[in-house]
Protein backbone atom coordinates (compact mmCIF):
# COMPACT_ATOMS: atom_id res chain seq x y z
CA UNK A 1 0.00 0.00 0.00
CA UNK A 2 1.35 3.36 -1.16
CA UNK A 3 1.82 6.01 2.00
CA UNK A 4 -0.71 8.90 1.71
CA UNK A 5 2.29 11.15 1.85
CA UNK A 6 3.32 9.50 -1.85
CA UNK A 7 0.21 9.59 -3.70
CA UNK A 8 -0.76 12.24 -6.15
CA UNK A 9 -4.24 12.79 -5.63
CA UNK A 10 -6.41 11.95 -2.32
CA UNK A 11 -9.58 10.58 -1.85
CA UNK A 12 -11.65 13.62 0.10
CA UNK A 13 -11.76 10.28 2.88
CA UNK A 14 -7.60 10.26 2.52
CA UNK A 15 -7.07 13.51 2.30
CA UNK A 16 -9.49 14.39 5.19
CA UNK A 17 -7.00 12.01 7.61
CA UNK A 18 -3.87 13.24 5.90
CA UNK A 19 -4.53 17.37 6.47
CA UNK A 20 -6.82 17.11 9.54
CA UNK A 21 -9.57 18.92 7.73
CA UNK A 22 -13.42 17.86 7.87
CA UNK A 23 -15.09 15.93 4.79
CA UNK A 24 -17.66 18.28 4.72
CA UNK A 25 -14.96 21.48 4.61
CA UNK A 26 -13.16 19.87 2.00
CA UNK A 27 -16.19 19.38 -0.30
CA UNK A 28 -17.25 23.20 0.29
CA UNK A 29 -13.35 24.39 -0.78
CA UNK A 30 -13.37 22.06 -4.02
CA UNK A 31 -17.15 23.22 -4.94
CA UNK A 32 -14.77 27.13 -4.82
CA UNK A 33 -15.01 28.69 -8.49
CA UNK A 34 -11.45 28.46 -9.88
CA UNK A 35 -10.37 25.72 -7.77
CA UNK A 36 -7.02 24.28 -8.84
CA UNK A 37 -6.22 21.23 -7.17
CA UNK A 38 -9.01 19.14 -7.49
CA UNK A 39 -9.56 16.51 -10.37
CA UNK A 40 -12.61 13.85 -11.17
CA UNK A 41 -12.69 10.11 -11.99
CA UNK A 42 -16.29 9.81 -13.17
CA UNK A 43 -18.43 11.19 -9.85
CA UNK A 44 -14.95 10.46 -7.79
CA UNK A 45 -13.64 13.73 -6.11
CA UNK A 46 -9.77 13.87 -6.27
CA UNK A 47 -7.66 16.04 -4.14
CA UNK A 48 -4.41 16.65 -6.20
CA UNK A 49 -2.48 16.38 -2.69
CA UNK A 50 0.75 18.87 -3.50
CA UNK A 51 -1.96 21.32 -4.73
CA UNK A 52 -3.44 21.40 -2.33
CA UNK A 53 -0.40 21.89 0.38
CA UNK A 54 0.63 24.27 -1.48
CA UNK A 55 -3.19 26.49 -1.69
CA UNK A 56 -2.88 25.54 2.33
CA UNK A 57 0.26 27.45 2.71
CA UNK A 58 -0.92 30.25 0.73
CA UNK A 59 -3.66 30.63 3.47
CA UNK A 60 -4.39 32.76 7.24
CA UNK A 61 -7.71 31.29 7.47
CA UNK A 62 -9.49 28.04 6.50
Amino acid sequence: MIALSEKYALTIDEAAQYFNIGKNKLRELTKEPGCTFVMYSGNRCLIKRQKFEKYLDSIVYL
